[in-house]
């Protein structure tokens, strides 16, 4: 495994972190400034068609009191995430991870669960010193 390929197994691997910690400030170290997330209304809507983006571009203190929302009022009942692929561009600046995911929320006021279940595709850009997620597709079933 190249030296590449090790810094953005590190940066899956700290997003995980950060899901498992419910660590707010961890998991905004791994966007850029110009994250988007779309995502799909099902985990069958392959068609981006019908994809939505809820939260616009990043905007950290946006991002982070969401995250926050979410933390506070939502138990981790489990999160398996199984890293598939990581593909480097030729000039090694550019990256994806396909991410096997199985994350599972409940509700701490009304127990309703929100589980996170498929594939995603996780795409990085390297800055001068550091990688960043870029994009990111919703849960998709495979």
């Amino acid at each position: 495994m190249s030296d590449k390929e090790i810094q953005i197994y590190e940066i899956v691997n700290r997003e995980t972190r950060a899901w498992d910690t419910k660590d707010v400030q961890l998991l905004m170290t791994i966007f850029h400034p110009d994250m988007v997330w779309p995502w799909p209304k099902t985990p069958d809507s392959h068609d981006p068609i019908n994809w939505t983006i809820e939260w616009g571009r990043f905007n950290y203190k946006r991002w982070s009191e969401n995250w926050q929302q979410l933390f506070d009022t939502h138990d981790l009942v489990h999160n398996k995430r199984s890293i598939k692929k990581i593909e480097l561009s030729d000039e090694e600046d550019g990256a994806f991870a396909v991410v096997d995911i199985d994350t599972l929320w409940r509700n701490k006021e009304n127990k309703e669960e929100q589980n996170w279940k498929g594939r995603v595709c996780k795409v990085y850009t390297k800055l001068e010193k550091e990688w960043k997620l870029i994009m990111h597709t919703g849960v998709l079933n495979y």
